[in-house]
């Protein structure tokens, strides 16, 4: 008889939150830059709007948005990356409110905006169900979701695998990957929404090389921090040299720098 163990998602979720919490993902969200501002595009951010940026890092679509003169609000439940944007969003001189909460439980009222945004955030949420309901409830009915999401088959994927093979990932959680599916994502909204559209497209890491690469996310990027520090000096090394040949395996410079294409999924949903 096989006996299958539900995970205990709020467990999850605190290891998460404190895995979020190291590192310092601001430095990665720089990187990135890009997405916030093609996702604000792909929804047609308009002057005056409502917009939510869920699980916004140091809110990059956030950011993107209020240059567009929307009236802004950035959620996360990291208090540290909600000061890094704050900090951000003061030295261009722009009014984005920065709100902490967790994307399972936001912390505001049924349909009150307009737009909501999540640039690889909402994703990583362990209980998708919740979180999707979540984006779903405080939308107006006829508003928009605009999502990226990485995809399964683009490079991340191929990173999060090789991570995986080191360190296996929470037992029963869903893989967060799954968001860069239309099938998932058709099961998550269901009927909440009456269209969805979505466009694969691929962001660049342009890095010196692939060991600055892989340095600066030993630093920074809070997963890459936790698989390290789960191993032993054996396991880590062997980690590097899987990390270095996914990235050889993709990598199209050919003068010693990094330049590797990475698929994710924009998504645009609209609000029933």
């Amino acid at each position: 008889m096989t006996v299958v163990t539900t995970p205990d998602l709020t467990a999850v979720k605190g290891r998460q939150q404190r895995m979020w919490s190291s590192g310092d993902f601001a430095q990665i969200g720089a990187t990135i830059t890009l997405v916030g501002e093609t996702i604000c595009e792909a929804v047609d951010i308009r002057s005056g709007q409502q917009v939510l940026d869920v699980a916004a890092g140091a809110g990059n679509a956030a950011v993107a948005a209020a240059r567009r003169f929307a009236d802004v609000t950035a959620s996360d439940y990291v208090p540290a990356l909600l000061e890094r944007g704050r900090e951000r969003a003061a030295a261009e001189r722009l009014p984005v409110s920065f709100v902490e909460g967790d994307a399972e439980a936001l912390p505001f009222a049924d349909a009150n905006f307009d737009v909501v945004l999540s640039t690889f955030g909402v994703m990583f949420a362990p209980n998708q169900e919740r979180a999707a309901s979540e984006l779903l409830r405080v939308c107006k009915p006829g508003g928009t979701i605009g999502l990226a999401n990485w995809t399964p088959e683009g490079w991340i994927g191929e990173v999060f695998r090789a991570n995986g093979r080191h360190v296996p990932p929470p037992a029963g959680v869903s893989s967060p990957l799954l968001w860069g599916t239309e099938r998932r994502l058709h099961e998550l909204f269901g009927d909440g929404i009456r269209e969805l559209q979505t466009t694969r497209r691929n962001f660049v890491f342009r890095y010196r090389s692939a060991e600055h690469w892989l340095a600066f996310w030993r630093e920074y990027y809070g997963p890459t921090v936790a698989a390290f520090a789960a191993l032993d000096t054996a396991g880590q090394a062997a980690l590097v040299r899987d990390l270095l040949n996914v990235v050889a395996e993709h990598n199209l410079a050919n003068d010693g720098t990094m330049v590797v294409p990475a698929e994710y999924l924009e998504v645009v949903a609209i609000r029933a």
